[in-house]
């Protein structure tokens, strides 16, 4: 049994990939905010409510994992939130700032070091074990948007950790991903969705569609095949071709 832990899987991107990698000889445990299982989770699925900007929480979803399934083969990071309100950076609060980094960034910073952790231990005592990590970036990891400059630094700053791990784990073959989503139909873009379908069709993306949460979830399931694995902090950009440089 492979375990896969999926953070922020209760709707829309992180959903599509538990969903994805259970079709594909994972277990996964889903886990999100919400207190309560969500409707319509696979019959049997393992929920563990988290909210990874708490430390006592983090741990308690790792203990979760070390306790009912003694082991731990992918953890996706993919938990995340927008601001609360679009502001412009002059105008941005620490309250939303300190709100932002410490799910977008602490939390999957200090999932990565807990895993880590875990992934190190058994990679000494489990035959056949070949664990990974994936974060979900953004193209906003690189793309300014002084509406949500908090979103923008808080996903530079997930760029930068998966390069860390990625660096500390090569070495006991461990490797770590960044997974960056563009434009996704999702809650988190539906408040702007006519804005970005009128970008669209005005030609910003070489693949001319909003992209869809099982686009990302494919992604993480190549980086879950092993065909990948001779590289280091590779990052995947799931987004319509928009790091392309057009003339």
């Amino acid at each position: 049994m492979k375990i896969a832990l999926v953070t922020g899987s209760s709707r829309g991107i992180g959903r599509a990939i538990a969903d994805l990698l259970g079709e594909n000889g994972y277990t996964p445990v889903y886990s999100g905010t919400r207190p309560r299982r969500p409707e319509g989770l696979p019959a049997g699925a393992d929920y563990c409510p988290c909210d990874i900007s708490r430390r006592e929480c983090r741990e308690a979803l790792l203990k979760h994992i070390q306790d009912d399934y003694g082991r731990l083969d992918v953890l996706v990071n993919n938990a995340g939130v927008a601001p609360l309100e679009r502001r412009d950076i002059l105008d941005m609060e620490e309250e939303s700032f300190d709100r932002v980094l410490g799910v977008n960034l602490k939390g999957t910073l200090f999932l990565c070091q807990g895993a880590a952790r875990m992934m190190l231990r058994d990679k000494a005592l489990l035959a056949d074990y070949a664990p990974r990590i994936i974060n979900i970036g953004s193209l906003s990891a690189y793309t300014a948007s002084t509406s949500r400059g908090e979103y923008c630094i808080s996903k530079a700053g997930v760029s930068m950790v998966t390069k860390l791990f990625a660096d500390r784990l090569a070495p006991a073959g461990i490797p770590v991903f960044e997974v960056r989503p563009g434009i996704i139909a999702t809650d988190m873009t539906q408040v702007v969705h006519e804005k970005y379908q009128r970008m669209i069709d005005g030609g910003l993306l070489p693949v001319p569609r909003f992209g869809q949460p099982e686009d990302v979830a494919r992604m993480v399931l190549a980086c879950c095949s092993g065909l990948l694995d001779y590289s280091a902090g590779q990052v995947l950009d799931a987004d319509g071709g928009f790091a392309l440089r057009r003339l």
